[in-house]
């Protein structure tokens, strides 16, 4: 099972766009929790808390206890909406699990193995990474922290899939599912080079132009003399 969070929550009454920039400036913020069969649930919690769990990455696919006075619910993190500009969530949704009801989360992809392809290794190829998370189906008590993508086997051009995947039991890939696409989650390519090719300036050859040609005056001058 991924990693177990906590939070600590406060149940809010007020629901209007006054009562949540009052609740910023206090440095709380709205949430909401639903799901389960159970009705939505209006929350507060603390904006500094939420934005260090925030910053790590087994949060945003973990099971999280949320405590309020009322007792601990079980949830996964649905929804983070952000400030345009300042590091200030500014409301988050909640989504209530349970332990006998499959649930659909993304959950990240952790590449093993880079240093020892061959790919990489001998043929001096780099790793591209098309997928950086995969959408599975599981129980909550299936759910892992993430999926690893071995490709210390791959050569120049080879690639992984989903299917080359290794899931844990119980665990589904959604994208494989009643056969769907099998898609590219990375690769061995080469390194792109970028050619320098020296090129003479413009302004340099209308020097030297200007000064094979005398100017007209010049001329004139030298005519005269004639």
């Amino acid at each position: 099972m991924s990693t177990q969070f906590e939070l600590t929550a406060e149940t809010r009454s007020g629901t209007g766009t006054s009562d949540s920039r009052r609740f910023r400036r206090g440095g709380k913020l709205p949430a909401i929790i639903y799901g389960a069969g159970k009705g939505n649930q209006n929350l507060l919690l603390d904006q500094l808390e939420l934005l260090r769990n925030l910053e790590t990455e087994a949060f945003h696919s973990a099971i999280i206890a949320i405590k309020t006075d009322n007792g601990t619910e079980q949830a996964i993190l649905r929804d983070v909406q952000m400030h345009p500009f300042k590091r200030q969530v500014l409301h988050v949704d909640f989504q209530r699990i349970s332990e006998t009801e499959e649930l659909r989360i993304k959950i990240p992809l952790h590449l093993i193995g880079e240093d020892v392809a061959p790919g990489v290794k001998i043929q001096e190829g780099i790793i591209s990474r098309l997928a950086n998370e995969v959408e599975i189906s599981c129980l909550p008590s299936n759910l892992p922290e993430y999926l690893e993508v071995d490709v210390s086997q791959l050569n120049m051009h080879d690639s992984v899939k989903l299917s080359d995947i290794k899931v844990p039991e119980g665990v589904e890939i959604i994208a494989l599912a009643h056969g769907g696409e099998d898609h590219v989650v990375a690769s061995v390519v080469a390194p792109k080079v970028v050619e320098e090719v020296e090129e003479v300036a413009e302004g340099e050859e209308v020097e030297v132009a200007e000064a094979e040609a005398p100017s007209e005056p010049e001329a004139e001058e030298s005519g005269e003399k004639e």
